[in-house]
């Protein structure tokens, strides 16, 4: 038997694939401030930017500072899968850490590897790879059709709505 952390993810993940939504409907051209993000969901600015920071470490942004700065998309949106962000916002390190504890139970021995024999810890990586194939099977430009298809309206009112902020 193994342990596993909290699958749950932190709202950043959310705050990073929209705003990455937002970004992709800006004009062409146009860099976006932090505030203008935050303020379009009335998120707290300062938090949205770690957000955004980490975004540009993973390549996923570009920022540039002064009057007419702010952020972009760095690379198309078909090259940016949702593991792509929530990698760059969570870290890349697996959700599950096998601890191994079967070494310590009736029969245990020092010299087995039970991240690799234990029932548990194979189920459990082979679920958290299908999930993360499930993430990186998905591209941003793909939520984003969805989108519009949904609400054609998205691009227009995204546009409009960063440019009265």
């Amino acid at each position: 038997m193994c342990n596993i952390q909290n699958m749950q993810m932190s709202e950043g993940v959310e705050w990073a694939l929209h705003s990455c939504l937002n970004l992709a409907w800006a004009e062409e051209g146009t860099a976006v401030k932090a505030t203008q993000l935050a303020a379009f969901y009335d998120l707290p600015a300062a938090y949205l930017n770690k957000q955004l920071q980490a975004l540009v470490r993973a390549g996923i942004l570009t920022s540039a500072t002064g009057p007419r700065g702010g952020f972009r998309l760095a690379r198309d949106p078909r090259d940016i899968t949702l593991l792509d962000v929530v990698d760059a916002i969570e870290g890349g390190q697996d959700a599950f850490r096998c601890q191994e504890i079967l070494r310590k139970g009736p029969g245990g021995r020092a010299d087995v590897d039970y991240r690799k024999v234990c029932a548990v810890s194979q189920a459990m990586r082979r679920a958290e790879a299908a999930w993360r194939r499930e993430l990186a099977g998905q591209t941003l430009a793909a939520l984003k059709e969805q989108v519009e298809s949904r609400q054609p309206r998205t691009p227009e009112m995204t546009r409009r709505r960063i440019a009265n902020l």
